[in-house]
């Protein structure tokens, strides 16, 4: 029961399994919404070209994200309530396998949609990369008081973006996507004690 003095806003917590079917239901909504715009739009997908100096830089980019989500959350009060909030919802139900789900599923998803397609759909350039990375912080957005996060994933966004428009390689957003939401979600899951005991 909710304590009525607190100004914590009460979120029914979900289970395991209905998380990880929201994660893979999200993925294949992103997915679905990048192929129609490719599709019905005169969009070109942002070339993913396998290259090993590109992964490396994905990889570095990961963990400079990674580091300064870890700062941002030490030195701004508010960010980091909003992302305990937030992290508890999506990430104490979870075992340490569906980290790699928390992953793999937004990281290619989101990279798809937001860089791949609708940056070149808005312009290889600052006000696509602008436009795009508000939305990205928008979809991050799970109520008011979540304003602090979506104002760090839009600062995500926006150096996601600038690799994307940098190297002209989609891979590289992907490897620091992924690599960020495996570090920032093993990390707090560690700092925080593990996992719930919950076999949903």
């Amino acid at each position: 029961m909710k304590d009525p003095l607190s100004n914590e806003p009460e979120i029914e917590p979900l289970t395991r399994s209905q998380l990880l079917v929201a994660m893979g239901v999200t993925a294949v909504i992103l997915l679905v919404v990048a192929k129609l715009w490719l599709q019905l739009g005169s969009v070109s997908l942002l070339s993913i070209k396998l290259t090993g100096l590109d992964a490396l830089l994905g990889l570095g980019v990961g963990c400079l994200i990674s580091g300064a989500s870890s700062l941002v959350y030490r030195l701004w009060p508010a960010y980091r309530k909003s992302a305990d909030m937030y992290l508890n919802l999506v990430l104490k139900p979870l075992l340490w396998p569906d980290l790699i789900w928390l992953g793999l599923l937004p990281g290619l998803s989101e990279e798809l949609l937001f860089r791949g397609v609708m940056l070149p759909a808005l312009g290889l350039d600052t006000s696509g990369l602008v436009v795009s990375s508000l939305c990205f912080g928008i979809l991050h957005l799970s109520g008011w008081e979540q304003w602090p996060y979506a104002i760090w994933a839009t600062v995500v966004g926006l150096l996601l973006g600038f690799c994307a428009l940098s190297t002209g390689n989609l891979l590289v957003p992907i490897v620091a996507h992924i690599l960020t939401n495996l570090l920032s979600s093993f990390l707090w899951k560690l700092d925080k004690g593990g996992t719930s005991n919950s076999l949903n």
